[in-house]
């Protein structure tokens, strides 16, 4: 337990997962849906084998709760409000027991989609390789009306603060899609191994370590759709 709570853990209240959503419809039919105006139809939600992946990856999820001896009250899903990670999260909640319109679950906007713009907008996922080749030439670059991985970082960064000062010493699952769960990952990585006095807090550490060098690297911590996680 103490080295659990050591260095980086000391300045988060809460432990954190994460879970990509399960295979979606757009996944299905290799569309690329990133805007928040369609990805929140009920369309673009999980195809069958998604639901699947969301039941297993749920199992899985309270099996560790289980072994680790946490109580489910003290459990919390934040999720996207894109169709596919609310169907996701319904499903987590669902085998977990926990009612999804209750106070455990909630939806945070700012850990939605990465918007990759309107030029790939319901393109085809072939499309994909141009924007992290950008992502890795400059991660400060938008693709033409989209965000930025340093765009997408921001967001994150409020999605965190929320998290952590509405919820104490909780277990935090946050279902969310590919590219923001792998900048997620990015930044918290590089900002546990930034040495930095135990005053500064968490978006002190995450701005301090917002810079090309790190934010380019984003797609070593990619997953799988109903890929599990522990974070931090």
């Amino acid at each position: 337990m103490e080295s659990e709570k050591s260095g980086f853990q000391l300045f988060l209240n809460n432990r954190y997962w994460i879970l990509r959503h399960g295979k979606s419809i757009p996944n299905e039919r290799a569309l690329i849906v990133s805007s928040l105006e369609n990805g929140i139809l009920d369309e673009y939600q999980l195809a069958s084998d998604g639901v699947n992946q969301a039941r297993l990856a749920a199992e899985s999820f309270l099996k560790e709760l289980k072994e680790k001896e946490i109580s489910l009250e003290k459990v919390r899903i934040c999720y996207s409000p894109f169709s596919r990670t609310s169907h996701t999260a319904k499903v987590v909640a669902s085998v977990l027991n926990i009612p999804f319109e209750g106070p455990q679950c909630k939806v945070i906007p700012d850990i939605r989609e990465r918007f990759f713009g309107p030029s790939f907008e319901l393109k085809s996922h072939d499309k994909y390789p141009e924007i992290w080749a950008m992502d890795e030439k400059d991660p400060f670059m938008q693709p033409e009306g989209g965000e930025s991985v340093a765009d997408v970082v921001t967001r994150l960064t409020r999605a965190l603060a929320i998290m952590e000062s509405e919820f104490q010493e909780c277990t935090v699952l946050v279902v969310s899609h590919g590219d923001p769960l792998q900048i997620l990952q990015t930044i918290l990585s590089a900002a546990k191994e930034h040495a930095t006095s135990p005053e500064n807090d968490l978006t002190s550490r995450i701005q301090a370590i917002t810079v090309p060098s790190v934010l380019s690297q984003h797609r070593k911590f990619a997953l799988n759709t109903g890929e599990l996680r522990q974070l931090v």
